[in-house]
């Protein structure tokens, strides 16, 4: 029996995760724009332009949905959870939250009364669950993360309260242990590629890129000011790209790219306008050529610096070692090639 046809690329499913069978879109829909109380430096985004977004990405098929406790003082998970309640589809969905970063000092004010809203401790997983569930109008969070160190929890302690969460089923996956980790990747800004991909290859991670097109890279919608010359070096060379795709977007050229380097790799895409999204999707049509990649990648060359460039690269994902083979032939495991697009 053939399988559906999914309404776009969007809807064609991926496992998350060696360690995570899961089933994603290839995109996930970054909430951090989905509110209005972070106006002042993000942009508004009213709650009925918000619901038109998470329409638009759950009619294109897409499922896996980025927020945090922290985002736009907790409009994001409130209004995601008022839409799951309107819709009645929390388990067609995988939400992503995140706990570790002040989410009451809005509300509370800045001190004791909101000292442990905040942090990695037992405490602050605790509320910060029950917070989380409340908001998104749900008993469990597919993928918790851990937003950031707070450089006073132990390791114990913070593995300790979270396993709970798993094994109360509040919880299903943990992000950065052990499932997925998420962090800053784009082609002016490679750090990523230096140990954070062999280290999800070798614990068998996905990887949630954010800022995938950079900072200030020129859009369909035409170049921002205030551009360094790096950026405009770089959206020229996304341009070029584009256009021997015969497409306009330079976004998505630039997570075709990130997505054409490492398996499992699963972009975030924020924004607040339904066109932006569309032309995202375009990504996931496009298959970059060996050329087009190591064209984008001199325009800013990254060095992955000491010992990386003393180290043989891995032969399980070159399939050659010149070291070992040097003693006798070896044919290694099949190349781990990046997921099909």
């Amino acid at each position: 029996m053939a399988e559906p046809t999914p309404p776009t690329e969007l809807g064609r499913l991926r496992i998350l995760s060696p360690t995570a069978g899961v089933r994603v879109s290839p995109l996930q829909l970054g909430a951090m724009s989905i509110g209005d109380a972070w106006a002042g430096f993000m942009g508004s985004m009213d709650k009925d332009s918000a619901f038109k977004l998470l329409d638009a990405f759950y009619e294109a098929g897409g499922n896996f949905i980025d927020t945090a406790s922290v985002y736009q003082n907790e409009q994001s998970e409130l209004w995601i959870g008022e839409w799951i309640q309107a819709h009645k589809n929390r388990d067609s969905l995988v939400l992503a939250t995140k706990f570790s970063l002040d989410y009451r000092s809005h509300a509370l004010g800045k001190g004791p009364q909101s000292a442990n809203f905040a942090g990695n401790s037992r405490r602050s997983i605790h509320v910060g669950i029950r917070d989380s569930l409340k908001k998104l109008q749900t008993d469990y969070i597919d993928i918790y993360y851990v937003h950031y160190w707070d450089f006073t929890t132990s390791i114990k302690e913070l593995m300790d309260a979270l396993h709970i969460l798993v094994e109360q089923g509040k919880v299903l996956y943990l992000g950065t242990p052990f499932s997925i980790y998420q962090g800053r990747w784009n082609l002016l800004v490679r750090d990523f590629e230096r140990d954070i991909i062999p280290m999800a290859r070798q614990f068998g991670m996905a990887l949630a890129p954010r800022k995938n097109a950079g900072e200030s890279l020129r859009s369909s919608g035409g170049r921002p000011p205030h551009q360094t010359e790096d950026e405009v070096k770089m959206s020229e060379a996304l341009a070029q790209v584009a256009s021997e795709h015969g497409i306009e977007s330079v976004t998505a050229i630039a997570l075709a790219y990130v997505m054409s380097k490492a398996a499992n790799v699963f972009p975030i895409v924020g924004g607040r306008k339904v066109e932006h999204m569309k032309d995202n999707i375009k990504a996931l049509s496009i298959k970059l050529t060996d050329e087009q990649i190591e064209y984008l990648e001199n325009v800013n060359p990254f060095s992955h610096g000491f010992p990386h460039n003393f180290i043989p690269a891995d032969p399980n994902i070159t399939g050659q070692s010149f070291l070992i083979a040097r003693t006798n032939a070896i044919k290694f495991p099949n190349a781990h090639k990046p997921t099909s697009l």
